[in-house]
């Protein structure tokens, strides 16, 4: 609390200091006077506020040179004594403010002094507060036509530190105080509610420095952005808040025509402003230049604050100003709706805001409406679209898409006044066509191949989770930003939800035809148009507006779908495959099929096969992409029509699953994505509910077709995709079917042998997934090679009690002939048979009588017939396909393990053509036949052991041998090769094979012999573990020879008598001496104790 409340205690305490301070104008002075100020009470202070501004103004009056920090602490003492009063007298405040101003005034440069940051923010913190201090009406009577040049010397000072200084404070501090000199503050009661006459007093006054708040103003809003955001929004407040009060249509109606002349001198009269109908023309013409360029700046500020100010500029300058800036309505609608997708969701959501009220209130800017400005602004876009998206940048593409956007957004339904005019509509599409061009040059396209044969389901996304805006990642030519694409999406689906779509879908259908550099990007566009027409993802800004009638919408779709899925536009070439190119040149000499031509599809022509042109990798590539466009409209159009979409499943389901077998990844891919959209939109639960349920027509089709098979190269993908997507419900539907696909292959095995053979391929892996019970043999002897040992002395045990008996001892006699004869070869179909008959099955009491032979399951029949397919297809000439029906192979031996009658002879068979894959092939062929072995070895042990110990191992251990030294010496590359695999493949399945074999003592010890090296610590790793795994097996066959032939390799300590008459043991692998073989033989003595 003061100390001193009474003007004549102050008086007393102030009186020696003023004195003072008039005598001897010094900092020192000024800082004691204003010690001292702050001990008195603001009405004191009142009371004696001239008497202590009077040596302060002194101070500043006094002619000559002063200190800056001198004028600084006055301004300040000053600033002090006006915030704790209030100016009441009109000659103070005009002086005071002269006296503030002139502290910054430099008489020889005609600008700012060249004084101190601190001294300039204290001159602008002077002048704010003593126009705050103005009591009551005194601040009307100050804006007088008299105080002109005062003021607008003080503008044009503010103006100069707003726009010059790098000092972001002071550039703030100016521009506050500006907006306090224009009555913009936000200060609480200091812009009082003016009259309707005294707002043309001020509006009169504010005129005369319209041109140069405006034009610097602009200079500073279109500056560096590093200046802050804050700096450039200050500036649009002033800027709109002083051009709506000048230029506002209310204070223009009561103008006169005649100018009154005032009561000043001729000087000052001169700069008073007559805002007539000329003045405001010219003025308007000139602002609408300026407010070009901050809207062209403004809309692309970093900042969201800025782009939110711009809103607001917008909108006060349309309302208040609609008859005086009309020339402006175009540029500031283009940068209202350039904002409407802004980036920032606050922007946004101003903007539709302040859109709505237009629309709601109807605006009208000069003579027309709201509307037909949008209309005409984007009839004028969409003339100069095509050289703005090819002259452009990427932020540039953004700008422009974001605007057109934004004007159908607020069209709506009238976009068709646009769409209607055929030159427009060109013009439209040209561009679209235009900026979606892909760059088909990756070679990645082409080279990315779908090997394996996994199941559709087993992609990361579920149904239920895929949204119908996910899409393929693809490049463009003329952009890289991913926002252009968005917004190109989004003009489509507006389009198709705004627009007659049976005129945009015969357009662009007409350009999808025109040629195949327009295919691809017609197709995207029509795949957003569906999108759109359906309402998906699309903000309807108008409520009136009827959407495309499902039964409509329906009728577009079956029209693009039969497009998309016929001949020449499904079945292009993707890959250089001789197989492929020939189904093609079957297809279409046949008639039946055009491949399209041009720069980026290849046709087949119906010349001979010799003299056929090749396809460019461009082409190709073209084509792949156009595929999958295809596919994913696909997948768009079943979102667009949800449940209805099933009445097109009869013409839709198949042709995609035509294209998710498709050897190209990129096409699996989508055609897999649009399967999962198909499930979404039509309610089913997963892939295999799809096709399970549609599974009688999708069968049928495939049977049809296989007859048909040169007019329809592509059918057993299609069984092969339902094979591995389906379950057991299936087999009955397909039985037939696949007797089919093998009398075709039979048929057609020269020439479309690779696909059947994945057909075959797919379905084995099927029914071995279907019927697990006969699928424990590849758990067994593969993926978990000890298992059957365990098993072996509960087996064992069992033997011994069976043949305790008389009738046992003769049964095992009996079994050991006939297996004698099996493992020499001397077995037939025909004896096999005899002996099933011989010994009588047992049958359930429900069967026609005792004798009579249950039929065998449906699975073991197709294995059976499979089975005997590979036997004579194991020698093709085709690599590819050698692999293939290896692998169908061993999975035909998974199948059949649990009915040997039909497995052994079909093994028999085999195993000549098995034995030549294993030693005299492609060492990818020996390593997937050496597979087979290890399968066939772990179910018919007693019927290969002959011939394998006869006919494959010695091959195995003299390769292993031989290889011995190569990988002794060999780098860390080695382990990448092929000669390694094999190697690898080689040990790791010597050891299951010799136990599952039971072989005898001398094969073992060439397995031995043969293995010993790859203790040796010079081979690599995974040999020398792979080895150790060999012995582990060897210990549990004979335990005795294995420890022996350890401890001759390296002894680890000496064997002690029990009695001094015995021989001590010497072995040579005598302890202590060193070896590359410790380790590892260490290691294996330690298990086998």
């Amino acid at each position: 609390m003061a100390v001193f409340d009474t003007p004549e205690e102050a008086f007393g305490v102030l009186r020696p200091v003023c004195v003072q301070l008039t005598k001897a104008q010094t900092v020192e002075n000024v800082e004691s006077l204003q010690a001292q100020l702050r001990a008195v009470s603001d009405s004191a202070l009142q009371e004696l506020q001239q008497y202590i501004l009077f040596p302060l103004r002194f101070t500043l009056k006094t002619p000559g040179p002063k200190r800056e920090r001198l004028i600084q602490s006055v301004v300040e003492c000053i600033t002090f004594v006006l915030s704790s009063t209030c100016v009441k007298e009109q000659e103070l405040l005009q002086e005071l403010f002269s006296e503030l101003s002139a502290c910054l005034y430099s008489p020889s440069s005609q600008k700012p002094a060249a004084v101190s940051e601190e001294l300039k923010l204290a001159v602008i913190q002077g002048l704010s507060t003593l126009m705050h201090s103005a009591y009551g009406d005194i601040i009307l009577s100050f804006y007088e036509p008299s105080i002109l040049p005062r003021l607008g010397f003080a503008v044009s000072l503010l103006l100069g530190l707003a726009e010059q200084e790098k000092s972001k404070q002071i550039k703030m501090a100016a521009l506050k105080c500006l907006q306090v000199l224009l009555f913009q503050c936000d200060c609480q009661g200091h812009p009082r509610s003016w009259d309707e006459l005294e707002q043309k007093q001020l509006g009169d006054l504010f005129a005369s420095f319209l041109p140069g708040i405006a034009t610097a103003l602009t200079r500073v809003i279109t500056g560096d952005f590093k200046q802050g955001h804050s700096i450039v929004v200050s500036s649009l407040k002033i800027f709109y808040e002083t051009v709506s009060f000048i230029m506002a249509d209310e204070q223009l109606r009561i103008v006169s025509g005649v100018q009154a002349k005032p009561a000043v001198e001729h000087r000052v009269a001169e700069l008073m402003v007559h805002r007539e109908a000329s003045w405001v023309k010219n003025t308007g013409d000139k602002l609408t230049v300026l407010i070009k360029k901050i809207t062209e700046c403004v809309s692309v500020h970093p900042h969201w604050k800025v782009r939110l100010e711009l809103i607001d500029l917008v909108e006060a300058l349309l309302l208040k100003c609609s008859q005086s800036l009309v020339e402006s309505a175009g540029p500031l609608l283009k940068a209202l709706v350039s904002l409407i997708n802004d980036e920032s969701p606050d922007v946004q959501a101003q903007c539709s805001k302040v859109l709505r009220r237009f629309a709601d209130e109807k605006v009208v800017v000069g003579s027309r409406a709201f509307a037909d400005i949008l209309s005409e602004n984007l009839h004028s876009l969409a003339t100069s679209l095509p050289r703005l998206m090819n002259s452009q940048d990427d932020q540039g593409r953004v700008s422009t898409l974001s605007l057109l956007l934004g004007y159908l957004k607020l069209l709506g339904p009238k976009v068709n006044f646009v769409l209607n005019s055929v030159a427009h509509l060109q013009r439209l599409s040209k561009a679209l066509m235009q900026v979606l061009e892909l760059d088909v040059a990756d070679i990645k396209i082409i080279e990315e191949r779908r090997w394996n044969s996994e199941h559709l389901s087993a992609s990361p996304e579920t149904p239920g989770a895929r949204r119908w805006t996910q899409i393929q990642r693809r490049y463009f030519r003329f952009f890289t930003d991913e926002r252009v694409f968005l917004l190109l999406r989004q003009v489509c689906q507006l389009l198709g939800f705004y627009g007659n779509l049976h005129l945009l879908v015969d357009h662009f259908m007409e350009l999808y035809h025109e040629s195949v550099v327009y295919r691809k990007q017609a197709a995207m566009i029509l795949n957003e148009l569906v999108t759109g027409a359906a309402g998906l993802g699309v903000e309807n800004l108008h409520e009136k507006h009827i959407k495309t009638s499902p039964e409509e919408l329906r009728e577009i779709v079956t029209s693009i779908l039969e497009e998309y899925t016929s001949q020449e536009n499904w079945y292009l070439v993707t890959c250089m495959e001789a197989e492929e190119e020939g189904e093609e040149l079957m297809v279409k000499q046949s008639g039946l099929q055009a491949l399209t031509s041009g720069a980026h599809t290849f046709q087949a022509t119906s010349s001979p096969a010799f003299s056929k042109p090749s396809p460019t990798i461009c082409s190709m590539h073209s084509n792949i992409w156009q595929i999958c466009i295809q596919l994913e409209g696909i997948g768009h159009f079943a979102h667009a029509l949800g449940k209805d979409f099933r009445l097109l499943l009869m013409s839709a389901l198949y042709p995609v699953l035509e294209k998710a077998g498709d050897q190209t990844l990129l096409i699996s891919q989508a055609a897999t994505s649009a399967m999962m959209d198909i499930c979404h939109a039509c309610g089913y639960e997963s892939m295999q509910h799809l096709i399970n349920q549609n599974s009688d027509y999708l069968v049928n089709g495939i049977s049809l077709n296989l007859r048909h098979l040169s007019l329809h190269p592509h059918t057993p993908k299609v069984l092969e995709v339902m094979l591995q997507n389906s379950d057991a419900s299936l087999l009955p539907l397909v039985a037939d079917v696949v007797q089919d696909v093998l009398a075709t292959l039979d048929q057609f095995y020269d020439k479309r042998a690779t696909s059947f053979v994945s057909v075959l391929h797919a379905l084995l892996a099927a029914l071995a997934q279907w019927f697990p019970d006969a699928g424990d043999l590849q758990e067994q002897s593969i993926g978990e090679e000890g298992s059957h040992l365990s098993q072996r002395p509960a087996r064992l045990e069992k033997t011994l009690e069976d043949i305790a008996t008389a009738e046992g001892i003769e049964q095992f006699v009996l079994n050991y002939l006939k297996e004698k004869d099996v493992a020499d070869g001397n077995v037939s179909d025909f004896d096999n048979e005899e002996e099933e008959q011989s010994d009588p099955p047992k049958v359930d009491e429900n069967d026609l009588g005792p004798h009579v032979k249950p039929p065998l399951p449906v699975q073991i029949q197709i294995a059976t017939n499979v089975m005997e397919r590979c036997i004579h297809l194991m020698s093709d000439k085709s690599l590819t396909i050698r692999l293939k029906v290896l692998d169908v192979l061993d999975l035909c031996v998974v199948v059949l393990q649990s009915h040997k009658n039909q497995l052994l002879p079909l093994a028999h068979r085999a195993w000549p053509s098995l034995v030549h894959r294993l030693i005299n092939d492609d060492p990818l062929v020996v390593l997937r036949a050496f597979k087979v072995l290890r399968t066939l070895g772990g179910e018919c042990g007693d019927f290969l052991r002959s011939r394998f110990c006869k006919d494959v191992l010695p091959r195995l251990t003299g390769s292993l041998v031989s290889q011995a030294p190569v990988s002794a010496r060999a780098g860390p590359v080695y382990s990448h090769t092929l000669a390694f695999k094999l190697q690898l493949a080689v040990l790791q399945g010597l050891g299951p094979l010799c136990e599952r074999l039971d072989l005898g003592e001398g094969d073992l010890n060439k397995v031995a012999d043969a293995c010993l090296i790859y203790l040796s610590a010079k081979q690599p790793v995974k040999l020398q573990e792979a080895a150790r795994s060999v012995f582990l097996h060897l210990m549990k066959v004979d335990p005795d020879s294995t420890w022996f032939l350890l401890n001759e390799l390296y002894c680890p300590e000496e064997f002690t008598p029990p009695h001094p008459s015995l021989r001590p043991v010497r072995l040579r692998g005598a302890p202590g001496q060193q070896s590359p073989y410790t380790a590892n033989v260490l290691l294996l003595l330690q298990q086998l104790q």
